[in-house]
């Protein structure tokens, strides 16, 4: 159970800091649309490639922190019955639904994404808009990137869930540690 509990924490560390990270995005995203709204509005200035940054900050920030999101449970979910239900049943629900919803449209837009970035690696796709952004290919490369950190975090949702229905717990919130030692605390949590 002890190398389960270590792979858990080392799915939920890199999704913690990959999203810690990325909600940047979030500030350099607002003041992008700020200048953008001013110059259209208060000096009739415009470009094309300066509205498509923050669509594409936005696209990148969501596929980016998605895995940090579930890891948070953030995600919309029915708690009509999962709020009040046992931990061994939410275990269960936890269990099978990384196994049967998450895990298969992680793989299926695997299939689908990696050939499409290749492609545009391939050409060096930019925008089709005249004035539009260059370097699309790195937008569509985060479509794969996306699909390794939701994987791992459908994974550590499982792995997770399989050890809480055998009565261990692991908090993956790394933001709130109360102790120092947090990945030592799991380990002997583990271990009994």
């Amino acid at each position: 159970m002890a190398v389960v509990v270590w792979l858990v924490r080392i799915l939920d560390l890199i999704n913690e800091w990959v999203g810690r990270i990325v909600s940047w995005l979030t500030v350099t995203m607002v003041i992008t649309v700020f200048v953008v709204v001013v110059l259209r509005y208060g000096f009739s200035l415009g470009w094309i490639w300066m509205q498509e940054i923050y669509v594409w900050m936005h696209g990148a920030l969501f596929m980016l922190a998605a895995g940090y999101t579930l890891l948070h449970n953030g995600h919309v979910r029915i708690d009509l019955i999962y709020r009040t239900a046992s931990a061994r049943y939410k275990a269960v629900v936890d269990f099978f639904g990384s196994l049967l919803f998450i895990l298969p449209l992680v793989w299926l837009t695997w299939e689908k994404s990696v050939p499409m970035a290749e492609r545009s690696w391939m050409r060096l796709e930019s925008s089709p808009e005249a004035e539009g952004m260059p370097g699309l290919f790195l937008l569509k490369t985060v479509i794969p990137i996306f699909c390794v950190l939701m994987g791992m975090a459908g994974v550590s949702m499982m792995l997770r869930s399989l050890l809480r229905f055998f009565g261990i717990e692991i908090e993956p919130d790394y933001a709130d540690d109360k102790d120092s030692g947090g990945a030592d605390t799991a380990m002997e949590g583990a271990r009994e």
